[in-house]
């Protein structure tokens, strides 16, 4: 016998789990369990004829064979169980550490578990009517209050869309979803309240209640809904005595409050939202005993709470530090050009170190069309706004709400000066899940040391040691963070300081030795650890085994900065900034992410400008509207991102690379080489060129590139593939520069000789690749001459040729029967040569001149022709070609 099980106290999610497990296994009976919530009770007792469940006293008496167990991990008291029952569980609560092993167990990350079954029903055309689909909704709705709570997931927003269009009736679904209280839960709600206790407990409101109901049957969670809607804590936990034991619910609006956690050091268990635990299931028999398991439960509670609330995030994280202000009199002219540079929407007013307005971009471009010559002082929203560096996240929605002020300045409680800005896009993207928890921060911790070698670490931790002690903070930013997080990390890194680079280098250097190069423009130190690895990697061990050939040559230390560019595909200008701004900066957005590595916060991921969302969803995005005039590479760039990770560039970028693509025109050959160069280094280089074609970039850049898919084929087996040795090339592992000159070789060699001409002078290729391409697209037009050729004149043809340049034409013509030719040339005939050489010939009596390259090739020529094949008969030839080159008439 087959049966379908859920846990006692049923809500609406485990009944309609119930349902659609049955759906699914018709072959099982789906037992309902002995005891309902109210509402569910309610509802079955109404629709019950519509639905499959069996009471357990229904039963038969048959051992049970298999066990499917739906929206929890515990397995009821039933007859029938065995040693030999299989136990299936679907659920969407995280594994249970006590789950057994032997089980299979099925979990989802999703609001609720009907949501799984929906997808299975409506993948597979399960029969659905009006009221089963109505009991989903309703599953789906309750476990995620109606799709609001964080833990919906756009899986359950599907599923629940997918049922309205199967005929789940709203009616019904609102009116089992919030029924009213009966008269025992309404007893409980009112001592629930005469207890409540409301805490404050790392700046986050809780709220305890306990009570007693031993008496009650219906179920605790709708008290606990109408109490946490009356007071509106940031959590709410319940202690009841009941028949069974005592049981805690416990409900959070908050991701700083993780109430499945903390119920599964009672053994129970949930969600990050919703969560419950029967503590001493075995009854109570007394009521000093009761009120003794009460009190324990409380005391636990409390103890353990400040561990799992973790601090909410203040201004302090958001704010970004040493703000741009401008002063009343700074003209409107002025404020534009500061606006252009650094790219914010608006500015502080201040005077005498006081807030006095704010300064809006709209305001400053109207100023400038009505051609007003204001200053701040006239067009500024004037006003005293600020908040502090420890003000919440709500506190600041606040101010922000009643002033309209989308920057504003954060304020010094104690000496009352500016020290950072805060805008309304820091908050949003806070408030929309950008937030860090100490949790991300373990997280990124280990995936850091997991990636890291031993002594790359230890320096790493030694740097952030050192900019600790100077209380500055210093950060992995870009690529290294991304690829990190896209598990695929590399040990090529950059360490970006929030302060002065140069110094911390310095004192690197005084405290371990080595040398910098510095540069104090671009606030920039590059620290050499060639001539210190041994004595450094000794002094990072602090006991454990580590290789000096694993520490980096060099590091280096960039002052965390910010760039504005004077014209389009200028240089930029660089200014010392905070690190939002330096993340500002970037090509895209999946670029912005920066690791902090200092004290407490190591480990901490700063996404400032939706990164990490971005890498989730795996979009190109860039930050800025003027990026791609500022820098037209940064478009090569995009390509080269896209198809390396399979991401899309989404709408909006593409849009601007559009608008910005006759920018290249401009882009200096070197810059441009150096773009494609990474791009043909890429084991996806064919896709990423493709796709460069199919944007009109390379047209872009030079009329005469293009590219086609018949290329893609010699293009890998040119950068990726081995090498066969006969060629004589060397192992050139890809990225090498020979396989960079191959690659270029076989994108352009089959163009005409004029064009490959302009091409190498816009790229500024050296002689040398241009040379070997003209040879290339030579011998490729002329190939089909080689069929006929004999291997003299094959020789002929092409022992002036580099052997690169004749690879490519192999690997670009591989169905040619040229080929033969050519792979004889390679193989053999390039090595045959006369035995007689120039210093016989002089024995000989003759005097050097023309005549020794003719007589030596002719001989060549006999042998690679099979006119000669002894040295015997190559002297008998020697002596008629002296012979004939002495008469008269030669």
């Amino acid at each position: 016998m087959q049966v379908i099980l859920t846990h006692e106290q049923s809500d609406f999610d485990a009944i309609a789990s119930l349902l659609g497990a049955a759906i699914l296994n018709e072959t099982a009976l789906p037992v309902l369990p002995r005891r309902l919530n109210r509402n569910v009770q309610a509802f079955i007792s109404f629709y019950g004829i519509e639905l499959p469940f069996v009471h357990p006293n229904d039963l038969p008496a048959q051992p049970i064979d298999t066990a499917i167990l739906v929206d929890t991990q515990s397995l009821p008291s039933l007859r029938g169980f065995t040693d030999q029952t299989q136990v299936q569980v679907y659920d969407h609560h995280p594994l249970k550490a006590n789950t057994p092993k032997q089980w299979n167990v099925h979990t989802e990350k999703l609001g609720a578990t009907t949501t799984f079954f929906v997808e299975q029903l409506c993948e597979h055309s399960g029969g659905m009517n009006v009221i089963h689909a109505s009991l989903f909704l309703l599953g789906i709705y309750e476990d995620t209050g109606s799709l609001t709570y964080e833990s919906t997931t756009p899986r359950d927003v599907r599923a629940a869309a997918a049922l309205l269009e199967r005929g789940a009736n709203l009616r019904i679904v609102a009116e089992y979803l919030n029924p009213p209280l009966s008269p025992d839960q309404r007893l409980l709600y009112d001592q629930l309240l005469d207890s409540l206790k409301v805490l404050q407990i790392n700046n986050q409101q809780i709220a305890i209640a306990v009570g007693s109901a031993r008496k009650m049957e219906e179920e605790i969670s709708s008290v606990a809904h109408k109490v946490r809607d009356l007071i509106d804590p940031d959590a709410l936990f319940i202690l009841v005595s009941t028949k069974d034991g005592i049981r805690l619910v416990a409900r959070s609006t908050t991701p700083h409050i993780n109430v499945g956690r903390i119920a599964a050091q009672f053994n129970g268990g949930g969600h990050e939202r919703a969560a419950a635990a029967l503590i001493n299931p075995s009854p109570v028999k007394s009521e000093t005993e009761e009120k003794q398991l009460l009190e324990d439960s409380l005391e636990k509670l409390l103890q353990i709470l400040p561990e799992f609330v973790t601090p909410p995030i203040s201004v302090g994280q958001l704010m970004s530090a040493r703000p741009l202000v401008i002063s009343p009199d700074t003209s409107v002219q002025d404020a534009a050009q500061i606006m252009q540079r650094y790219g914010y929407e608006g500015y502080p007013v201040v005077k005498d170190n006081k807030v006095i307005g704010l300064l809006t971009r709209r305001a400053v471009d109207r100023a400038i069309a009505h051609k007003l010559n204001l200053t701040a002082g006239s067009l500024m929203e004037a006003g005293n706004v600020f908040v502090y560096k420890s003000d919440s996240l709500e506190q600041l929605q606040r101010v922000m709400t009643e002033t309209g002020w989308g920057q504003v300045p954060v304020i010094s409680q104690s000496s009352g000066e500016i020290i950072g800005i805060v805008t309304r896009t820091d908050l949003l993207k806070t408030m929309t899940g950008g937030a860090i928890t100490p949790s991300d921060r373990r997280k990124m911790a280990a995936r850091l040391e997991s990636a890291m070698p031993p002594a790359r670490l230890a320096l790493l931790k030694q740097v952030a040691q050192e900019s600790y002690q100077q209380n500055t903070a210093v950060y992995i930013v870009g690529g290294f963070v991304r690829d990190l997080l896209l598990n695929r990390p590399s040990l090529d890194f950059d360490i970006v300081v929030e302060g002065n680079a140069i110094a911390l280098a310095r004192t690197l250097v005084d405290t371990f030795g080595g040398r910098i190069i510095s540069h104090r423009r671009f606030g920039t130190a590059k620290w050499w650890l060639d001539e210190i690895r041994e004595s450094l990697a000794h002094r990072l061990s602090n006991g454990a085994k580590i290789n000096p050939d694993d520490l980096p040559p060099s590091l280096d230390l960039i002052s965390a900065r910010t760039e504005f560019y004077n014209y389009p595909t200028a240089l930029p200008t660089v200014e010392r900034s905070s690190i939002k701004l330096d993340l500002h900066r970037r090509d895209f957005t999946i670029n912005t992410l920066a690791l902090r590595l200092d004290g407490h916060h190591y480990g901490e991921l700063y996404d400032y400008w939706g990164g990490l969302s971005d890498l989730q969803r795996g979009v190109i995005r860039v930050l800025h509207s003027l990026s791609f005039i500022d820098d037209p590479t940064r478009m090569l760039r995009a390509v080269r991102f896209e198809q390396r990770f399979e991401f899309h560039i989404d709408n909006r970028t593409r849009q601007l690379m559009e608008e910005a693509r006759d920018m290249l025109r401009q882009v200096s050959g070197n810059r441009l080489r150096h773009e494609l160069d990474l791009l043909l280094a890429e084991p996806r280089a064919d896709a990423m060129l493709a796709r460069l074609h199919n944007l009109d970039l390379l047209q872009a850049i030079h009329p005469h590139l293009s590219w086609s898919e018949d290329l893609s084929t010699p293009l890998r087996k040119a950068t990726l593939q081995p090498i066969d040795p006969v060629w004589e090339l060397g192992p050139q592992p890809p990225g090498s520069p020979l396989r960079l000159s191959l690659a270029y070789l076989v994108w352009l060699g089959r163009l005409e000789q004029s064009k490959i001409g302009e091409i190498s002078k816009r790229l500024r290729f050296t002689s040398q690749l241009q040379k070997q391409l003209e040879e290339t697209a030579y011998l490729h037009h002329h190939l089909a001459e080689l069929e006929t050729c004999s291997p003299s004149q094959v020789v002929e043809r092409l022992q002036a040729l580099s052997s690169l340049s004749i690879y490519a034409v192999f690997l670009l013509n591989p169905q040619s029967p040229a080929l033969e030719q050519i792979t004889g040339f390679i193989s053999r005939w390039s090595k045959v040569h006369a035995q007689t050489t120039g210093h016989q010939l002089r024995q000989a009596g003759l005097a050097p001149g023309p005549r020794y390259k003719q007589i030596l090739t002719a001989l060549r020529s006999a042998w690679l022709d099979g006119q000669i094949s002894t040295p015997a008969e190559e002297q008998q030839l020697l002596e008629q070609l002296i012979q004939t080159l002495d008469s008269p008439h030669s």
